[in-house]
């Protein structure tokens, strides 16, 4: 019986350090990136926080300062820029969360001269966390498309 016991309160502490870590990768998607505050990154990641971007347009991020860089990146070339977080689940220290953005290119980007053109792409956010903070993050999206929609590359057709 006693292990019985063991195991349902270690399954309560794992459910609750699923719940705890999604609330950080809302807290992280909801503010950074929705609301472009790169003051907080220093509050959610580590200081060795590595981000495995899409690698022909971001490729490896380090750091927080290289982080708040691309960050405010995607914000200058997107004043408006707007994620809706589709889906999220959590496993112990993982949190993967599907979302879309929705932007008006408005600046430079990566490049590219501002089109004015609306962009809508989804992509998938896979997220380890240690000790309450953001340790590593995998992403991938379309970048093609986003190019496209930008004009950064011609439409198929």
């Amino acid at each position: 019986m006693t292990v019985g016991v063991r195991d349902g309160e270690r399954k309560e502490e794992i459910r609750a350090m699923s719940e705890e870590n999604k609330a950080l990768a809302r807290r992280y998607l909801e503010e950074v990136w929705d609301k472009g505050n790169v003051d907080l990154i220093d509050e959610l990641f580590t200081t060795d926080f590595v981000r495995h971007g899409p690698p022909a347009v971001e490729g490896e991020v380090r750091g927080p300062e290289g982080f708040k860089g691309l960050v405010s990146t995607y914000h200058a070339g997107f004043p408006d820029f707007q994620v809706t977080i589709d889906d999220m689940i959590a496993e112990g220290d993982s949190v993967v969360s599907r979302w879309t953005v929705k932007g008006t290119h408005q600046g430079e980007l990566m490049g590219n001269a501002p089109t004015g053109n609306q962009v809508t792409f989804t992509g998938y956010l896979f997220d380890r966390i240690s000790g309450g903070k953001i340790e590593e993050e995998w992403v991938d999206y379309d970048t093609l498309q986003v190019m496209q929609e930008i004009g950064g590359v011609p439409q198929p057709g």
